[in-house]
C-alpha cells in the first residue's frame, strides 16, 4: 500500500467511491466517446442507486461527463453547468445483476452524433473499472491510454496490433482477450504506457476483421 491507498484522492467530497469515483467514471466515459456529450441516459445500480443521491453521485457523474476533474469545485453545481452547455440527461435505476454495487450504465450521444454505451464501477478510493463497452466485456482502470478493439475471432489480429504498437515504440502495460465463442466476436483490451497516435488508430480500424476501435487517451476532450 502507498499513502494514496490510505488517504484517498484529492477530491470534492463527501465520498471517494460515491463522489470522486462517479466523477471519474463520467470523465473517462466522455474521453471514450471522444467528443463532448450531448445526451446521457444514466442508470444507477445497487449502492449508487440506494445512497448515491446523498453523496452527490448524480452531480459528480454529470460533472465528469462535462469534463470536470474530481477536485473541481464546480461539481456541486454541475446541473447548472450542464444546462448552460446544452447537455441533456435522464437518470433512473437499473438492476445490472451480479456486478459491483457501485455500478452505473451510461448511454451517451456526442455532439457529433457518435453513440456509446459504457458500464463502469467505482471500486473504492476514487478508483474505477470500466467493465463493458457497447455490450462487450472490458476490464480497465482508465489510468492508462487504452485501446479496445472489437474484432472477429480470427488468427493474426493480436499479432497485427502488438506489432503496430512495437513499431510505434509503445509499451503494453496489460492485455486482455475476450470472445463470445470460437470464430465469433472478440475483444482485445490493451493498456499502454504511451499515447497511441491517431494515425495508428485509423490504421487499425481499417484492417480486415476489425469491427470497431475505441481509444481512451488521457488528454482532455475540447
Amino acid at each position: 500500500m502507498n499513502s494514496f491507498d490510505i488517504i484517498g484522492p484529492i477530491m470534492v467530497g463527501p465520498s471517494s467511491s460515491h463522489t470522486a469515483g462517479a466523477a471519474k467514471i463520467g470523465n473517462i466515459s466522455r474521453k471514450l466517446l471522444g467528443t463532448p456529450v450531448q445526451n446521457a441516459d444514466i442508470f444507477f445500480h445497487g449502492s449508487f442507486l440506494a445512497t448515491g443521491k446523498g453523496h452527490g453521485t448524480d452531480k459528480a457523474l454529470i460533472a465528469g461527463l462535462l469534463g470536470f476533474p474530481v477536485d473541481d469545485p464546480r461539481i456541486a453545481d454541475s446541473f447548472r453547468y450542464a444546462e448552460e452547455a446544452g447537455m441533456q440527461y435522464c437518470m433512473s435505476g437499473i438492476d445490472l445483476g451480479e456486478v459491483h454495487p457501485n455500478s452505473v450504465k451510461l448511454r451517451l450521444t456526442g455532439t457529433d452524433g457518435r453513440k456509446m454505451e459504457v458500464v463502469a464501477a467505482s471500486v473504492g478510493g476514487g478508483a474505477i473499472r470500466v467493465t463493458e463497452i457497447d455490450g462487450l466485456p472490458a476490464n480497465f482502470s482508465g489510468d492508462y491510454p487504452t485501446l479496445v478493439v472489437n474484432n472477429l475471432d480470427q488468427p493474426g489480429h493480436v499479432t497485427e496490433i502488438t506489432s503496430m504498437l512495437s513499431h510505434k515504440s509503445i509499451n503494453i502495460a496489460t492485455m486482455q482477450l475476450y470472445r463470445s465463442s470460437k470464430g465469433g466476436h472478440a475483444v482485445i483490451v490493451l493498456e499502454c504506457d504511451q499515447e497511441v497516435p491517431e494515425t495508428a488508430i485509423r490504421w487499425l480500424a481499417h484492417l480486415e476483421g476489425i469491427l470497431k476501435v475505441t481509444y481512451l487517451g488521457l488528454k482532455d476532450i475540447p
